[in-house]
């Protein structure tokens, strides 16, 4: 049987755009303070009045800077929050309303909207903010130089004109399914997850159609396109030493090297290392480059992690911590500090202790409880005197803002010490009051790790609460 013909060439003259760029919404109209206001008029705009509320907590732990424990709530109407994305004291939200929320000092700052897709992913350089898409599409957004609260998008990879030029070449199409080809340049299904390597200026894309895209960021080029997986590629991450970390569905983690960019600046990447073979998903990957420690979370619950041995070049199992109930939906790592999301509406924060030598173990410093749904996604970062508004640095070392994503419609934002875990930890109290007031969630105290509960075992992974 015949493959079906795919026509090629520029559309004919006042005739639409394709509808995969017909997405024509390039200014965030609802960004302007007039927008924001309760004042304003005018109410064509969703972001005319904002469905998102923060709620702070009042209690002594949240606003002493030396307590771990939940800092505030943004709970929202809109819909379910599937990515999110910090940069400094900018958080930028993803929801399946489309809507992409910029909050400033933990406050709403503007929004913008595109006109299809759910947003799956966020990542931001600089000025420029990456989001991916349910329909396959990746979106460029660019903050206004002179007020930060305006975004308009700027492109949409892969651009238009590299799509239909493409289009023109049979040899450029690929099979995905029986009788259906694309030009191997696009995602044909969900863009699931975004990674930036900033240093080499690439973008990479994974999707539920089992690639991996390569951009370059200055001419939003598609470098190259890898068949990573058997099954939807569900995280994928940048790393040390020029390396690409994969995983997906298919049960497997893989780690990969670019080599040196050749005619025309296009990138091959080769397969270096098989970390994982299971029959359970790999759902989240994240890594410490400083550490050089790579974890992969799966559906099983469990959190691999793998160390850097730069002797041999390779990296090598280190342990597996467990800690969840439910499959692991997210991580992310900052300093000495992991932390993962779940499907039981729990966040689990480890802190990595060097044994001698190239050796890791981990220890629970804290189980956080408050979400009513999966966690969806994370982002972490260090929080500094001002931020906390503390005169003084606190005790316990560094401190870090964790930012939650859940189904339940909500993001949390939490304050995590880098500090030892004590037995005796007291309960988070404020969390009840807060959720009270907005009339979802009972108490929901913060379980503490430490001795018993909290200590590597023999083979590396802490046990569970």
């Amino acid at each position: 049987m015949r493959d079906r013909k795919v026509s090629t060439g520029s559309p004919p003259r006042g005739s639409k755009l394709p509808g995969y760029y017909s997405d024509r919404n390039p200014t965030s109209t609802g960004a302007s303070p007039y927008f924001l206001s309760p004042w304003n008029p005018v109410a064509a705009s969703p972001f005319a009045k904002s469905p998102w509320a923060y709620l702070p907590l009042l209690s002594d732990e949240a606003a002493d800077p030396s307590a771990t424990g939940l800092v505030g709530s943004l709970v929202r109407e809109e819909g379910h929050v599937y990515s999110l994305a910090s940069a400094g004291d900018i958080l930028y939200t993803g929801s399946d309303s489309r809507n992409i929320r910029v909050w400033k000092g933990r406050r709403e700052l503007s929004g913008f909207k595109s006109s299809s897709g759910l947003v799956k992913a966020i990542v931001v350089a600089g000025d420029r903010i990456f989001t991916g898409h349910q329909d396959g599409k990746i979106r460029i957004w660019k903050t206004s130089s002179k007020n930060p609260a305006v975004h308009r998008r700027v492109g949409t990879l892969p651009r238009l004109k590299d799509l239909l030029k493409s289009s023109i070449n049979p040899s450029n199409y690929v099979e995905v399914r029986r009788h259906r080809n694309v030009v191997w340049l696009r995602h044909f299904d969900a863009v699931s997850c975004l990674s930036l390597d900033e240093e080499a200026g690439i973008l990479y894309s994974g999707s539920w159609d089992k690639t991996v895209k390569v951009w370059r960021i200055s001419d939003s080029k598609c470098l190259e396109s890898i068949k990573a997986h058997d099954d939807a590629v569900n995280a994928v991450a940048t790393g040390f030493g020029g390396l690409l970390f994969t995983g997906s569905a298919d049960g497997t983690a893989k780690v990969w090297r670019r080599e040196a960019a050749g005619k025309g600046g296009a990138t091959r990447h080769v397969l270096v290392q098989m970390l994982l073979r299971q029959e359970s998903a790999v759902t989240a990957v994240a890594v410490s480059e400083a550490a050089g420690v790579v974890y992969c979370g799966s559906s099983d619950g469990a959190v691999n992690y793998w160390r850097w041995q730069g002797w041999w070049r390779q990296l090598e199992h280190g342990g597996k911590l467990r800690g969840h109930r439910m499959a692991v939906l997210c991580l992310a790592a900052a300093g000495r500090l992991v932390v993962s999301g779940s499907a039981d509406k729990t966040l689990c924060v480890w802190r990595r202790e060097a044994t001698g030598g190239d050796g890791w173990d981990h220890t629970k410093l804290a189980v956080l409880a408050g979400h009513q749904g999966p966690i969806k996604c994370l982002a972490v970062e260090e929080e500094d005197d001002s931020q906390a508004g503390a005169v003084i640095a606190a005790p316990g070392g560094p401190r870090y803002v964790v930012y939650s994503g859940s189904l339940d419609k909500s993001v949390k934002v939490w304050r995590v010490l880098e500090r030892e875990a004590t037995a005796g930890a007291t309960p988070v109290r404020g969390l009840a009051e807060a959720e009270a007031r907005n009339g979802k969630l009972g108490r929901s105290p913060l379980r503490a790790g430490g001795g018993g509960a909290g200590a590597p075992t023999s083979d590396g992974a802490a046990s569970s609460t």
